[in-house]
């Protein structure tokens, strides 16, 4: 999948088949009502819109409607995150499937040939090998259901060469061993890699790097959440890349948008969470 036009077409595609049902804890907010009005205008969804006088009541009543099958995806209203993400994380009553939650995104940027993957930039702020498996297994999933059928993987360092001292280096070629032994799904994964590795042929020719996802990396694996916000903004805001993201590992996709988002990153947020939904 190259462009976001191309993902917005696959999306109504397919809830042109089924339409699923969007559950918005909260839902009394003007930038909230006009993401779900517009997806609802153009097919994606249909909104349930679930309104208490209690955050924590609405955002159960949420998580409870996707539990019982009346709704398919859950969304953040006028709410906090943590009160959502508490009842989406309650063991007896919440979403939890027994992989890490993670925020997994896409960007549309310009001139680029494809769209690329970016994770975790929201959600896990310092995560160990073991949960960066999972925030692999999660984005991995999202590019499977975007028609990806082995995504290339590249787990994100300063440097190309495994370093003692610099950790991430070491998760990364924990990680290319992993997926080497088939334990993180249909994939390839090489790390450690630096940015210019992953996504330029040419860099890989000039320093004699080879491998399965040097130049043409469809999936970014950030060490951390500071390095993926300062590269999310980075593309948005220089690049004038366009972004979606959603949070995967629960038993649906999660609609965690913000007021600054622009409406293009809401509306296609919405998407993917149709596209990525079981």
């Amino acid at each position: 999948m190259k462009s976001f036009d191309e993902l917005l077409k696959a999306a109504q595609e397919k809830a042109a088949r089924k339409t699923p049902v969007l559950a918005i804890a909260q839902a009394n907010d003007p930038h909230v009502e006009e993401a779900v009005s517009h997806a609802e205008s153009l097919g994606l969804v249909k909104g349930l819109r679930i309104q208490r006088d209690d955050d924590a009541e609405a955002a159960a009543e949420a998580v409870a409607a996707v539990r019982s099958g009346e709704a398919q995806l859950l969304m953040k209203g006028l709410l906090q995150t943590p009160t959502i993400m508490k009842a989406v994380l309650n063991r007896d009553t919440g979403l939890r499937t027994g992989r890490a939650l993670s925020h997994a995104c896409a960007f549309e940027i310009p001139g680029w040939h494809k769209l690329v993957f970016i994770t975790d930039i929201a959600l896990n702020v310092a995560p160990d090998v073991t949960r960066k498996a999972d925030i692999i297994r999660n984005q991995v999933a999202m590019a499977h259901a975007l028609g990806i059928k082995r995504p290339k993987v590249a787990a994100l360092a300063a440097i190309e060469n495994v370093n003692p001292d610099m950790p991430a280096t070491l998760d990364a070629r924990a990680l290319q061993e992993m997926a080497e032994r088939g334990e993180l799904g249909d994939c390839d994964v090489q790390g450690p890699l630096a940015l210019d590795l992953a996504v330029s042929a040419e860099s890989g020719k000039i320093k004699k790097v080879t491998g399965p996802v040097v130049g043409d990396a469809d999936i970014l694996l950030v060490p951390d959440i500071e390095a993926g916000n300062i590269l999310f903004k980075g593309l948005v805001y220089f690049a004038k890349a366009r972004p979606a993201g959603i949070i995967m590992g629960a038993k649906c996709p999660i609609v965690l948008l913000s007021r600054a988002d622009s409406a293009d990153s809401k509306l296609m947020s919405i998407a993917l969470a149709v596209l990525t939904a079981e």
